[in-house]
C-alpha cells in the first residue's frame, strides 16, 4: 500500500464519526465504522453536495440533499438518485495517525 500522506490523527476520528480532510487537491471524507477507517470523495456524484454533512449508517453514508447512499468500502451507490460511484482512497493507520494514498475510481 502506498498510503503516505498524513492527514489526521486516529483519535480525531472516533467510532461512528466523520471527518473532512484535503488530499490530492480534493475534499475527502473519513469515517470510522466498527473500528475500521474509510476514505471516500466527499462530494455526492448526483448534485455535488458534501457527504460530510450527511449521516452515517453502518458502512453507508447518506447524502443530505436527495438521500443518495454510498458504500464506504467500495464507493458504489446503494440508493438513487445517484448512479455513479464515489472514489475511494488507500488508507493506512499507523502510530496513531491516518495516512492516505492513491485515489481509486
Amino acid at each position: 500500500m502506498s498510503a503516505t500522506k498524513d492527514v489526521a490523527g486516529s483519535a480525531e476520528l472516533g467510532e461512528g464519526g466523520m471527518l473532512r480532510v484535503e488530499h490530492l487537491g480534493r475534499a475527502v471524507l473519513l469515517a470510522r465504522v466498527n473500528g475500521r477507517a474509510y476514505a471516500v470523495d466527499d462530494l455526492c456524484t448526483h448534485e455535488d453536495a458534501s457527504l460530510f454533512t450527511g449521516c452515517l449508517k453502518g458502512t453507508a453514508v447518506k447524502c443530505p440533499l436527495h438521500g443518495a447512499r454510498f458504500d464506504l468500502a467500495t464507493g458504489l451507490p446503494l440508493e438513487e438518485p445517484a448512479d455513479e460511484a464515489i472514489a475511494t482512497y488507500e488508507l493506512e493507520e499507523r502510530n496513531g495517525r491516518i495516512y492516505l494514498g492513491n485515489r481509486q475510481e
